[in-house]
């Protein structure tokens, strides 16, 4: 039906061409009337919508709405959530669902999970990046890097290998900031935690000293700079209709993505051959993930090809790099607008750990034991609080494989896309209360303790079947890592008066940096 429409509207646009028997124009004019006709076609679908009495969700708009309000685009979803719990935008073929309510995100993330999937439609715009990767895959092959994954994260040998990992690169991050707040320099504190993350990842992921945090390895921070704006470009895809046609003549963003993911496969297969070669010249326990995947790989090379292993690679990368330290970014800017916020982390983590002012980073970080990093209830509301306002993943998309009913009630149909806005729903009112809006530990302690909340009302994790398996692992990181740099720093923003915003991609990246001056506390 859809196609005959576009195709009567085309019809009706050359006739009245052709009646002004003008045949130069009208075969000039050609790529205007497909344009025309795709216009026509897509008025036609959307009134059809509008108008249907189907107990569909309610229309919010056509999809080309998120492209005008692209560079925006999860304060667009908090106006729209704020008018209707679900609503859904138009495209020419489907419709797409968004939600707010906590019933339907437990609805499709546990209740009816079988029937959400990440669908053919994601999984076409992510496959050039990510592959097969855990966060592009659904089924059998979900269920097998699901099932290695848990394992890995479930051995004590990796959480103690892990801890170690952290306290390393965390007293090292606080000597590099030691240096820059002795001269009275403003940093960029989230590049320096984004290549802190990445030197933590591959050393606990893939066994590799990379030092990006020094700035010394070129090769590195290009591909660390590829998968970023890989990552930006990959996103824009949701609102480019024509992105399809621009990656076949290889023009614009496509182009552009085209060559970073060349950068990004040289510095990955590069990473796995020499890991490989690592592995058969050294004896003893393999204590990183990849060295077990690799172990893993030896027993069914048909399908844990090298290819494969790229994608599992870039999976972790984007789990452990981006989400956690862009946490710790928005973290310390919350921390810089309530100084008095600031404070009380540092109270938390000085009767944790007990430790007296005098002591050194390095003699510090070891005094951060699971046992410590546990008693900082303080600090665990605070980052819990940063991810309900700064969720990593500010929107999480599935697709219907069969119609269904929500529990509110409206329709989907196969073929929706579904998504639930983890962004929009740490503003909700009707979920958080009044003060929704606001930068409050205290919501998340009862009598001093953390006290979680249903992972469908708090969804920086998701739940379900695909609940985060790092989660206990980005805490321990975050905690380990914020604990070090607020004992020994006072962080205050450059400009007080300027309100952060992110980049619109899959992470929540604060844009144009985080811009602090750190005040030594006491000599590290």
């Amino acid at each position: 039906m859809d196609i005959a429409v576009f195709i009567l509207a085309l019809l009706f646009l050359l006739l009245g061409a052709l009646a002004t028997r003008s045949y130069a124009l009208t075969l000039l004019g050609f790529p205007l009337y497909i344009v025309g006709g795709f216009i026509v076609f897509s008025l036609v679908t959307y009134v059809r919508e509008l108008i249907s009495s189907a107990h569909r969700p309610p229309v919010a708009g056509p999809m080309i709405n998120q492209l005008i309000h692209f560079h925006r685009l999860f304060d667009y979803q908090i106006r729209l959530a704020l008018r209707y719990r679900t609503y859904r935008l138009i495209t020419d073929s489907h419709s797409e669902v968004y939600t707010a309510d906590p019933l339907n995100v437990e609805y499709i993330l546990k209740t009816n999970f079988p029937n959400y999937g990440k669908g053919k439609y994601n999984r076409g715009i992510m496959k050039d990046l990510f592959g097969e990767g855990i966060f592009a895959v659904d089924g059998k092959k979900w269920r097998h890097q699901r099932k290695l994954a848990s394992y890995e994260f479930s051995a004590k040998v990796l959480r103690d290998f892990s801890c170690s990992v952290f306290r390393s690169n965390a007293a090292k991050l606080a000597y590099k900031v030691h240096v820059e707040a002795l001269a009275s320099r403003e940093m960029d504190l989230q590049d320096m935690l984004m290549k802190s993350a990445m030197d933590t990842m591959f050393k606990v992921g893939f066994g590799v000293d990379l030092d990006t945090l020094s700035g010394s390895d070129e090769i590195s921070n290009q591909f660390i700079k590829a998968f970023d704006d890989s990552n930006v470009i990959v996103y824009w895809r949701y609102v480019d209709v024509f992105w399809k046609v621009k990656r076949f003549l290889n023009i614009g963003l496509e182009r552009n993505l085209k060559e970073n993911i060349k950068v990004i496969d040289n510095f990955v297969y590069n990473l796995i051959h020499h890991k490989r070669d690592q592995m058969r010249n050294e004896e003893g326990a393999k204590e990183d993930i990849l060295s077990r995947f690799l172990i893993e790989s030896e027993k069914d090379r048909e399908n844990m090809t090298d290819e494969y292993l790229r994608d599992i690679i870039l999976s972790f990368l984007i789990a452990g790099k981006d989400t956690s330290a862009n946490t710790l970014a928005w973290f310390f800017y919350m921390l810089c607008k309530h100084p008095l916020i600031q404070e009380k982390v540092l109270q938390d983590v000085k009767s944790a750990t007990e430790v007296r002012d005098e002591l050194s980073v390095d003699e510090f970080v070891l005094e951060l034991s699971e046992i410590a990093v546990d008693r900082m209830q303080y600090l665990h509301a605070a980052l819990t609080e940063t991810l309900r306002l700064y969720p990593a993943v500010p929107v999480d998309g599935k697709c219907a494989d069969e119609d269904d009913i929500l529990p509110d009630g409206h329709r989907i149909k196969k073929g929706d896309g579904i998504s639930y806005m983890a962004y929009a729903m740490g503003r909700m009112p009707y979920i958080w209360g009044d003060d929704a809006e606001e930068f409050r530990p205290e919501r998340w302690l009862q009598d001093g303790r953390f006290q979680g909340e249903s992972p469908f009302k708090f969804t920086a994790f998701q739940g379900g079947p695909r609940i985060c398996l790092g989660k206990e692992f980005a805490y321990r990181q975050m905690k380990i890592i914020a604990a070090t740099l607020v004992m020994f720093f006072r962080w205050k923003l450059v400009e007080e008066s300027r309100n952060a915003t992110y980049r619109t991609m899959f992470t929540l990246h604060m844009d144009k940096g985080l811009p602090l001056y750190a005040f030594p506390r006491f000599t590290p």
